[in-house]
């Protein structure tokens, strides 16, 4: 699809975004330097992340989808 200004937009940009909940969290994201940042997200927290992200893992017969905290695009408290 052309845009108004003149770009082509391609079907994959038009996707909406998906909703999921996160059963568990790691430590938090280890900067360059060691330090520690913790995860601003929680177990229970509903999110939404867009359709291609994060890894998908099937653990006990169930689906999971381990993502990064920067793929999160919001969260629903």
């Amino acid at each position: 699809e052309k845009t108004a200004g003149g770009l082509f937009i391609p079907d994959t940009a038009k996707e909406k975004p998906q909703r999921g909940e996160i059963v568990a969290t790691g430590k938090g994201r280890v900067t360059e330097d060691g330090k520690t940042l913790p995860l601003e997200v929680r177990s229970g927290d509903k999110v939404l992340f867009s359709k291609y992200a994060g890894t998908e893992l099937k653990i006990g017969g169930e689906e999971f989808l381990m993502m990064r905290e920067e793929d999160i695009l919001g969260v629903f408290h």
